[in-house]
């Protein structure tokens, strides 16, 4: 999968963008606050019309316009595919070769992405809510499935939350019933996708950080030890019905998927508790591999990697055996640093070289 072509417009702070990026490895570098992440974060909408920075779609409209727009030519299974997706303060607009589309699952698996940021390290330290986050996120970039069950299972909780807070709890079982069927299945999507990205991710992090430390990744919901969906919903409903009191009380669902964390273990402690700011980063870029290797296994290539300020989140060390192992495969990679790094230069050959200043790129060569 090749980004081969993209112009964007109208988007935050960069002036209008043409670009024919590298088939292997683009560099884009300029002092912070210049527009480089802003580029990186295009990229991502193009291919999944959301942003990994904000939910809030007037924030991405530059200053002075009415919309802004990113469209691209993408490579993959030996076709070309035009994405364009138009973005305004009301909302969006996707199209695939010049007609609307509507729905998620039609650009599903057009443009595949994953982005390592200075943000995502910050997840190890943060809340439950910005690992859940990311795991729903990362679930349905390879399983379209997830995202109707997810809004199914967030319309239902918000109807039930409605009903604990009401005096007349008429429908309130009926509701919870609804509830445990389809949170049995955000469930067991979630335990499929975190059992396979354990297993790659061990393989990963012993390549980024060496060998040495036993990494693990584990979901484990609250109150539920089934992994079938059948078993997950009565345990899931035995649950519900055990804690209705303190829901009616608080007049809120207290447990379920929704309150669920998602667990980063280093030699099977807990990794925001006893790791270092180095191995909580190497961490999180082993995850973001072990999402590429997942996505590369369903779609039968490779997505897109973004990286985000390489140069602060991983010491010279890591960075090498970063540069080594990518080097190694057939992945197209985005790289934003402050400055022209010889060392990537001499490690990444065929690096296309954009410098970024103001909001306007400009080539400097390959």
């Amino acid at each position: 999968m090749r980004l081969s072509y993209l112009v964007v417009a109208g988007f935050r702070n960069l002036e209008s963008v043409h670009i024919e990026p590298g088939q292997r490895f683009n560099l884009l570098y300029g002092l912070n606050g210049q527009g480089k992440t802003n580029l990186l974060e295009a990229i991502y909408l193009l291919g999944s019309s959301r942003s990994f920075r904000t939910p809030r779609l007037s924030e991405l409209v530059r200053y002075g316009e009415n919309q802004a727009q990113i469209q691209g030519t993408v490579e993959s299974g030996g076709m070309e595919n035009r994405l364009r997706l138009i973005i305004e303060p009301a909302g969006r607009k996707v199209e695939i070769d010049g007609k609307a589309v509507h729905k998620a699952s039609d650009l599903h698996g057009k443009l595949n992405s994953v982005v390592f940021s200075p943000d995502d390290t910050g997840m190890v330290r943060m809340g439950p809510e910005s690992r859940r986050r990311y795991l729903d996120r990362a679930v349905y970039m390879g399983d379209i499935g997830y995202l109707h069950c997810w809004h199914s299972y967030q319309r239902i909780l918000k109807q039930r939350n409605h009903l604990l807070k009401n005096l007349d709890k008429t429908g309130l079982d009926i509701w919870t019933e609804q509830l445990a069927e389809t949170g049995a299945e955000v469930i067991e999507r979630r335990l499929r996708f975190v059992a396979v990205l354990d297993i790659k991710l061990q393989k990963y992090y012993a390549t980024i950080a060496g060998h040495g430390e036993t990494s693990r990744l584990s979901y484990q919901p609250d109150g539920v030890q089934a992994t079938e969906r059948q078993q997950i919903r009565e345990e899931l409903l035995e649950l519900f019905k055990k804690q209705q009191r303190a829901d009616e009380r608080y007049g809120t669902t207290t447990v379920g998927p929704h309150r669920d964390d998602l667990m980063f273990l280093l030699d099977g402690r807990q990794l925001k508790a006893f790791g270092s700011q180095g191995q909580q980063k190497s961490f999180v870029l082993a995850l973001k591999m072990a999402e590429m290797d997942n996505l590369h296994d369903i779609f039968g290539e490779a997505p897109l990697l973004l990286l985000d300020d390489m140069s602060s989140e991983l010491d010279a060390q890591r960075n090498r055996n970063l540069m080594e192992f990518l080097i190694t495969r057939d992945i197209q990679v985005f790289i934003t640093t402050t400055e022209r790094s010889p060392a990537l230069l001499a490690a990444a050959p065929h690096c296309a070289v954009f410098h970024v200043e103001g909001g306007n790129l400009t080539f400097e060569g390959s």
